[in-house]
């Protein structure tokens, strides 16, 4: 039997994360929404890309949450869209009630699943599907690291004219303005970047990967971004399908880990069959252990407000 994933929410990061995992042949996939005619018409355009791209997924659009039942994954998208000026807090209300209906759902028709949360605030959204979901902590995961490193891996590359093979990076704590990317554990082909450019450089690309999202939604004026967030996505489903053990930065439920008790913060985790199979605990110094608190507190505050 083939994997299934479930893609909830078929507007452009759900749609184009169900062209990645199709065109990779990672599962066949089940792309919903609540508004009818949209999945389905998706859907039927990808399954008619397959021939061309010589791949057997198989993808459906639907409305019917019993077209979802017994998959292996479900990636939640759903939510309204950032707009200009609008802040991520701003969308923490609405998009709680829209994720309270979509987990009791998947539940019932998934009750083995792991869940890979999309929706926006990230980490309270994560929080929220973890505590409405009742799943232990390893099948609840939100991405948030693996978008922020691929931006920050992207802008050293381009720094430095290098291949972004030849780039690693590491972003920890809260998906937004106070994320924690770490230049002492980002490389280029095992050279730490801080031998490779100046501080002021690297002060300069910190904060554009802190501003990534609204950078591109300032161009966009209508949308944000959904390329990377869809192929981030994407990355943790294929290490989890696979069973890759791959160790990548994401949002999980920390338990004393980092001295963080019961808050979802984006550190580095391993990702294999069973979801989050460890969580990597790594040496910070006291300026980032006080930036990672501090992303901390910022998740607490949101959650707090939604009182999960």
């Amino acid at each position: 039997m083939r994997n299934k994933v479930t893609i909830v929410g078929s507007g452009n990061v759900g749609a184009t994360a169900a062209h990645w995992i199709a065109s990779k042949e990672l599962a066949d996939v089940v792309l919903i929404d609540i508004v009818e005619g949209v999945p389905q018409g998706k859907g039927l355009d990808l399954l008619e890309a397959m021939p061309i791209e010589k791949r057997d997924s198989a993808i459906l659009g639907t409305n019917d949450y019993a077209d979802t039942a017994n998959s292996d994954i479900v990636v939640i998208t759903a939510g309204i869209p950032r707009k200009p000026g609008m802040s991520r807090d701003d969308l923490l209300n609405t998009n709680h009630k829209i994720m309270n209906d979509v987990v009791g759902k998947i539940v019932h028709h998934s009750p083995n699943c792991i869940l890979i949360i999309v929706s926006n605030p990230l980490d309270a959204m994560a929080q929220a599907a973890y505590k409405m979901s009742g799943f232990p902590r390893e099948r609840v995961i939100g991405m948030a690291g693996v978008l922020d490193s691929a931006r920050f891996r992207a802008f050293i590359a381009q720094e430095l004219k290098v291949s972004v093979e030849n780039v690693t990076a590491f972003v920890l704590g809260g998906h937004g303005d106070t994320m924690v990317p770490l230049p002492r554990y980002s490389t280029v082909a095992g050279i730490p970047i801080t031998e490779l450019m100046d501080k002021a450089t690297l002060d300069r690309i910190v904060q554009r990967t802190r501003d990534g999202g609204a950078e591109i939604v300032k161009h966009l004026k209508t949308g944000s971004a959904y390329y990377a967030p869809s192929a981030a996505a994407t990355e943790m489903v294929e290490a989890i399908l696979k069973d890759k053990k791959k160790i990548l930065p994401c949002a999980a439920y920390l338990n004393g880990e980092y001295g963080i008790h019961g808050l979802f913060v984006g550190v580095p985790v391993k990702l294999g069959s069973k979801g989050i199979e460890q969580i990597i605990e790594i040496k910070l110094t006291a300026e980032e252990k006080a930036a990672l608190d501090k992303s901390a507190a910022a998740v607490k505050e949101l959650i707090a407000v939604i009182n999960v």
